[in-house]
């Protein structure tokens, strides 16, 4: 029997290159094959008149263990973002942002969110989730975030000012119906790191993956159509190896292996506006996410000067802003949009320009309890699975499930003891 490579990887993005990378270092034949025009999956990066425009807004972490080990980090030129946010209440605007990197206590306890006793325990939770390990997080009872912030103290008054509009974007769903082991991980990095973009944009993360890949074994506008054993029917034909990863999202994977449970998707719809205004009369030049935490909210989730904090995302000195709503937003006016960034950055912001607006209906896979972080990625018979779905919905999820994925062809070729 003769074989096209020793593994043939479905989808270009992170899991995808991880392991493909991995499976070449290790010195074997290596296919990949993308259905899209570019690499990166979801994390993608449009150059537009010389902005820099992520397929929704996205950051990655420098304190995820697996970015530390994946990634050449000072090569990506990270620029951070303020540890923290600005909320828009029923009585004013503040900031609460760590005092230990810069922020306010004082600012913080003032802010008109929440009690300080319900803070205060917020904290002792969020430090409570820095300190432990990631497999002590994973042993907790497993219930939503909401309801281990309220068993923990929390008041609903906190919740809903401050933390669910916070979570909401990392979530994306509005009801803290997310697994608190998700969130006690989310919290742990957020406490240990800074999130930041790459200078040059998201994309970075990918484009600098697939420099351990040949050039030639990537085949961009390829869809794989069926599985069959050990064969892979492409629309540029068939493909055999004698392992087969399919490294695509939760929708592409049910078609694709159809008796594979997978999490639904969260969607996600994002806007940017180039402001015609002073840089420092947005949040006074500060990179820091604003939020919206009053009783009657609008549209959207979040929204970031994106250009605060990485200037190479907008040329000539121009003001990008970034802004987010959970779900899909399609039928949204953008009056409304404009309105309520007038409302959050405390300006007219009538006059803004639209650059581009971004839907994308599988943002993230859900995170629901019963929430277990490590999937099996061997599906036996030469089939395996890779992506944030079989692990975290994050960076580092989709990181280590490609290593995962990676070490696993290995030991079935042989490869690894």
């Amino acid at each position: 029997m003769t074989y096209d490579s020793d593994a043939i990887v479905i989808g270009a993005g992170l899991a995808g290159l991880t392991c493909a990378r991995e499976l070449v270092r290790a010195g074997f034949a290596v296919s990949v094959v993308e259905a899209s025009d570019a690499i990166g999956g979801r994390v993608r990066t449009d150059e537009v008149d010389g902005l820099l425009l992520d397929w929704g807004f996205q950051l990655i972490n420098p304190a995820y263990p697996e970015v530390q080990r994946a990634l050449d980090v000072e090569a990506l030129a990270l620029r951070s973002f303020t540890p923290g946010a600005q909320v828009l209440t029923d009585s004013g605007s503040f900031v609460i942002a760590d005092p230990r990197r810069g922020g306010s206590l004082f600012g913080a306890l003032r802010a008109d969110v929440g009690s300080k006793f319900a803070k205060s325990r917020f904290a002792a939770y969020a430090l409570g989730c820095a300190v432990a390990s990631p497999k002590g997080l994973a042993q907790r009872p497993d219930v939503s975030a909401f309801d281990a912030l309220r068993s923990a103290g929390v008041s609903n008054e906190l919740i809903d000012r401050f933390i669910r509009p916070f979570l909401a974007g990392v979530f994306l769903e509005n009801s803290l119906a997310t697994s608190r082991r998700f969130m006690d991980l989310v919290l742990r990095s957020f406490v240990r790191g800074t999130p930041a973009v790459p200078a040059r944009g998201m994309q970075a993360i990918p484009l600098q993956i697939a420099e351990g890949i040949p050039r030639e074994s990537i085949a961009l506008g390829v869809r794989a159509l069926s599985i069959d054993r050990q064969t892979v029917h492409l629309t540029s034909g068939s493909h055999r190896a004698r392992a087969i990863v399919v490294a695509t999202d939760a929708p592409g994977v049910s078609m694709l292996l159809p008796d594979l449970p997978v999490p639904q998707a969260r969607a996600v719809t994002t806007w940017y506006h180039l402001a015609h205004v002073p840089p420092q009369s947005l949040t006074r030049g500060k990179p820091i996410l604003v939020l919206d935490g009053r009783t009657t909210r609008g549209p959207l989730t979040n929204t970031v000067v994106l250009s605060h904090a990485a200037p190479s995302y907008a040329s000539h000195g121009r003001v990008l802003v970034s802004s987010s709503a959970v779900g899909l937003h399609g039928t949204t006016k953008h009056g409304e949009i404009l309105g309520h960034l007038s409302e959050l950055y405390s300006t007219n912001a009538a006059g803004w320009e639209l650059v581009n607006t971004y839907e994308i209906p599988y943002a993230l896979p859900a995170q629901d309890p019963p929430f277990a972080r490590r999937l099996p990625v061997d599906l036996g018979g030469g089939i395996f699975v890779a992506g944030d779905h079989r692990d975290t919905a994050s960076i580092q999820g989709a990181l280590v499930s490609g290593r995962r994925a990676a070490e696993s062809v290995k030991r079935h070729l042989g490869g690894l003891s």
